[in-house]
């Protein structure tokens, strides 16, 4: 028994209260260590006789990666107390007993040592995490406004260039508004869409409005506050939800604050309100020995004219706090999307989350954070973050070939027992986005290569997005390559793309409460056949998706318990099946 791989830490993502009266308990294990595993657990008070009553529950195991093994119980305490350890069996037969003062052997006497056991003290529905529940049922579609549509020409800036006349370089113009957006709603409805994610509108000299000038005023060459409000209410009327962008990190550097600080230096009001190291604010134009710039103010990576917030000041808290009120209270927004939210302090986003709910109580909270982000997600700052390492995992494989089948499965195990069930119900999933490379450009133009990476996204729990455009197999390589405008003209779209989004989402949106909050269990992953299946369970109803990789047809089998059906191709299939070369199956089993 390797001692060394087992672990387990209450109030954390092994143990953590699901809803109000349920605990989800996890412990992780060596690969093909353990053969068994014995929660022991009961209330702490509850005893008789001199006897603490405990029961024993067996656990599964839920999930393998390339070195750990995870086990799950859930169990709901009578009193919301409970006290817990864990029985462990390896392949050889011995048992040992692990609790929260370590290993001991699992004598009775050991076995009726209270403390050697793992607390949870008491479930309080106040600190269990709860995300608005309409996010798990979102199909989100991202929008870059300058590049989406154009529907008001007269208001488009003055060297504007002729929609889609060229590839965009980081400074051009084409026109995009928010009209353009209102003028396509049913074109998102017809889609599938009920979410729509926009990267900043606010005030700012750029085209992608993240140097923002005025956080309280839409920039005019996408409409003003009128057009923006009839926006959110021709959305909700579609059933359609909005998330805005807040950029709070940092600001533009022709905003009102920022320019204070250039004319007055140390005697501005604002000074405090960036990161100043000295005075005057101006880049060493000589650079450090690396060639980076060396400044005397904190920024946004290297990028000078987008000096970094204060966000410890309490005058800036208060202004931010402001806006994102605002445009909730005044505009009933649906959601925020944070910029660069891992560079901002916890303190000022735990104030965030409780003065946007206090508007408005199901308010989504979505951090952009590419890397593990549990700290931030413990219920008192995010719902989730944009969930780059769950689906750069599945790009990996079925995009660029660089993992096999195996290690997707291992990596997509692992990120899944990062988080609470609950977090990743509402996970924020895309394949590419305004800051990646287009995902049909990184399959090399292999639209099978991006119908199956999409499938396999929407078949997992997740929020999933579109990025504007994929759905009609638009490419383009990083930004700003990724950035070119909507291709509106339908016989230069690829049909064929469209309808398979369209199917693809409808799929999704049939079987939306098994996809999310189905135990998921794995069928086979293999890198010599190409095959990765999965089932999806919930309440007696299973699906399951069969992926091919290889150039060729495979054969495959299922023991279904019901009749079945191929729900994709609407036929009904028996145990032996063929998945398609460079293709997916996905069959229910009738209930």
């Amino acid at each position: 028994m390797e001692k060394a791989g087992i672990y387990h830490q209450p109030a954390s993502s092994y143990a953590y209260s699901y809803d109000a009266k349920t605990l989800h308990i996890r412990i992780r294990t060596k690969r093909l260590d353990i053969s068994e595993v014995t929660l022991i657990a009961a209330d702490p008070y509850l005893w008789n006789d001199g006897k603490w009553q405990s029961e024993s529950y067996s656990m599964r195991k839920i999930a393998e990666t390339e070195e750990h093994d995870y086990w799950f119980f859930a169990i709901t305490p009578e009193h919301r107390r409970l006290q817990y350890g864990f029985l462990l069996t390896d392949t050889d037969g011995k048992t040992i007993f692990y609790g929260g003062r370590g290993f001991f052997e699992p004598t009775e006497a050991n076995l009726a040592t209270m403390d050697y056991y793992f607390k949870f003290p008491f479930i309080h529905a106040v600190d269990t995490f709860e995300a608005p529940e309409w996010v798990s049922n979102t199909i989100w579609y991202q929008i870059f406004p300058e590049r989406f549509a154009n529907g008001n020409p007269a208001i488009s800036p003055e060297n504007v260039l002729p929609w889609g006349s060229k590839d965009p370089t980081p400074t051009d113009f084409f026109g995009g508004d928010i009209e353009g957006i209102i003028e396509h709603l049913d074109y998102l409805v017809d889609l599938g869409i009920n979410g729509i994610y926009l990267t900043p509108v606010f005030e700012a000299p750029t085209n992608h409005k993240y140097d923002t000038i005025d956080y309280k005023k839409i920039d005019p060459h996408f409409g003003d506050k009128e057009t923006f409000r009839k926006l959110v209410q021709e959305a909700h009327k579609r059933g359609i939800r909005i998330m805005l962008d807040a950029v709070f990190n940092h600001i533009g550097d022709t905003s009102a604050e920022w320019q204070d600080v250039i004319e007055k230096e140390e005697k501005s009001a604002y000074r405090d309100w960036f990161h100043i190291h000295s005075f005057p604010v101006r880049q060493n134009e000589n650079g450090n020995i690396e060639g980076e710039p060396t400044l005397s103010y904190d920024t946004f990576a290297f990028t000078t004219h987008m000096p970094k917030l204060n966000t410890a000041n309490p005058e800036v808290q208060k202004y931010l706090l402001d806006i994102a009120t605002y445009w909730i209270r005044e505009f009933d927004i649906d959601g925020w999307r944070l910029d660069v939210a891992n560079e901002v302090d916890h303190a000022f986003w735990k104030e965030f989350k409780k003065a946007v709910q206090a508007e408005k109580e199901d308010i989504y909270i979505l951090g952009e954070i590419w890397h593990d982000s549990w700290i931030w997600l413990l219920g008192d700052e995010f719902h989730a973050v944009m969930n780059y390492p769950f689906t750069q995992t599945i790009i990996e494989n079925f995009i660029e070939e660089k993992i096999t089948p195996e290690q997707m499965v291992s990596g997509i195990n692992e990120q899944y027992m990062r988080y609470p069930n609950q977090v990743n119900e509402v996970m924020f999933n895309m394949l590419d986005s305004h800051d990646t490379a287009r995902i049909l450009t990184r399959a090399n133009n292999d639209e099978e290569k991006v119908k199956q990476a999409l499938a396999f996204m929407f078949a997992h729990t997740g929020s999933p997005c579109i990025y504007y455009g994929t759905e009609i197999g638009m490419d383009g390589g990083n930004d700003p390559g990724c950035r070119k405008c909507m291709e509106w003209d339908e016989a230069k779209q690829n049909q064929a793309m469209l309808a398979f989004t369209k199917q693809l989402i409808a799929l999704r949106k049939d079987n939306q409460a098994i996809i999310t909050s189905g135990e998921l269990t794995w069928l086979d992953a293999s890198s010599e056949t190409g095959i990765t299946a999965f089932t999806k369970e919930l309440n007696g109803e299973k699906l399951h998706f069969l992926f091919n990789q290889a150039k060729d047809n495979q054969d495959f089998t299922i023991s279904f318990e019901k009749e079945a059906m191929d729900i994709w191709n609407n036929q009904a299939v028996s145990e032996n099946l063929t998945i398609p070369a460079k293709g997916f199956l996905v069959i229910k089993e009738n209930s």
